[in-house]
């Protein structure tokens, strides 16, 4: 029994995670309707730049590590928003009104280019930050088990939870989700209403990789480092996870995701591990096949 509710705590960090990436994929993807597989890059992307300059306040500036944290925290930021808009502004939003094939061969281009970008700065070294916050915190002790977490895992959790709900708030109940929403619906009903979808566009976009953003700095701070591959699989992650719980509600989205945090931690614990992406990728695989044919019966 301590070890299953050791297990459900241990979900509750994953779940919270692929639930924000999904909540912030489905911003994007609400306004593109093409699958983007350079927001799991993006992700990867603002990680590497957490490490690398963290480093570099670290080693260099001679900061202390709190100080160096929030100037490599900074840095990370403003590439990846920054590169973020560029991409959103001169690639997908032209490309996002032609074929889906032009969208999805650019964001593997995106990607390519951004994971590069990362190993040629680090000098392709395997950077890594010093462990923090890592206390445990003893949620039931049995005697000889205690099921806990570290600090750093309770507080982003629930800085990832508080981050879909204020996003949620804000798509439900303010000017700019019903803009958003509408911009979804009918992106050309909403031309015709005075709206700019372009700019709607290019606010949803950004705003998709704030959430990555974040996500990425939050990830990389617990697990300690971000590996230079990372962008590809996180990119066709993500891409699926949003499926589970459909692309049209990003709170939605971030419910399924967070189910499958929980069963992939539940398999992690009690399956084989070496079948874990297996099983996970061709479930996810499963899901998205059976919710498009949901979506074309009459």
């Amino acid at each position: 029994m301590a070890y299953l509710l050791q297990q459900l705590a241990n979900a509750v960090p994953l779940a919270a995670l692929y639930a924000a990436l999904a909540f912030g994929y489905a911003i994007a993807f609400g306004v593109m309707k093409r699958a983007d597989i350079t927001y799991g890059a993006l992700f990867a992307f603002a990680g590497q730049m957490l490490v690398l300059f963290t480093d570099v306040g670290y080693t260099r500036l001679i900061l202390i590590l709190p100080v160096a944290l929030l100037f490599g925290t900074a840095i990370a930021a403003a590439y990846t928003l920054g590169a973020s808009l560029l991409v959103g502004r001169v690639i997908m939003l032209p490309l996002s009104r032609k074929s889906p094939n032009m969208v999805i061969v650019a964001a593997l281009g995106m990607m390519i280019i951004l994971m590069e970008t990362a190993r040629l700065a680090s000098n392709t070294r395997g950077i890594w930050l010093p462990p923090f916050l890592n206390e445990m915190i003893v949620f039931w002790d049995s005697g000889d088990f205690r099921v806990t977490l570290t600090k750093i895992q309770l507080i982003n959790s629930a800085l990832m939870v508080l981050m879909i709900l204020g996003g949620a708030y804000v798509l439900r109940y303010t000017g700019w989700g019903r803009i958003w929403r509408a911009v979804t619906d009918d992106a050309l009903a909403a031309e015709l209403c005075g709206t700019s979808a372009d700019r709607v566009f290019l606010l949803a976009y950004v705003a998709s990789a704030l959430v990555a953003t974040v996500c990425g700095v939050l990830a990389t701070s617990y697990y300690g480092t971000m590996d230079f591959g990372a962008g590809l699989m996180f990119g066709l992650k993500v891409l699926l996870i949003a499926a589970v719980g459909g692309y049209s509600d990003p709170l939605k989205s971030a419910g399924g995701a967070a189910l499958l945090g929980l069963f992939e931690a539940m398999w992690g614990a009690y399956g084989p591990f070496l079948w874990r992406d297996f099983v996970i990728f061709s479930l996810l695989v499963l899901l998205l096949v059976l919710s498009r044919r949901e979506r074309v019966v009459p």
